[in-house]
């Protein structure tokens, strides 16, 4: 099956390396928060429905060093990855934090990649080069 996003990294180690470039998930929240987008990455950890975040948004949030560095190691241009990332990445939040509080501050490898599995069988599976 062919991947949209190229064979040069796993997602699970990218999201890692996202993560721990931010400071865990305290770090990015602070940065949406920074960002003017509190509510938006807090409805990601809550229970309830997530909140949508456009491209634009997600690039103000994160940086765009860091989005830059991201789709490099993607083999991607940024305007390719972030509307990407603004599909999963809410759901990979709400994923690891399943009680709606940030538990663990830096997951590890496996949960990272346990969830983003989860998130792949919802209908992402294709752009990882997933099977559906």
């Amino acid at each position: 099956v062919g991947s949209l996003l190229g064979g040069r990294g796993q997602p699970a180690d990218l999201l890692a390396s996202l993560l721990h470039e931010a400071g865990g998930l305290p770090g990015l929240m602070q940065r949406f928060d920074q960002a003017g987008l509190k509510e938006v990455f807090a409805s990601w950890v809550s229970v309830g429905e997530n909140k949508p975040l456009g491209a634009a948004q997600m690039k103000q949030a994160l940086g765009s060093d860091a989005v830059a560095g991201l789709a490099g190691r993607l083999g991607l241009e940024s305007g390719m990855l972030l509307p990407l990332l603004s599909q999963f990445l809410p759901q990979v939040i709400d994923r690891l934090t399943p009680q709606g509080r940030i538990e663990q501050e830096m997951p590890g490898a496996e949960q990272l990649q346990r969830v983003l599995a989860e998130v792949m069988k919802g209908g992402l599976g294709g752009f990882f080069g997933g099977r559906s």
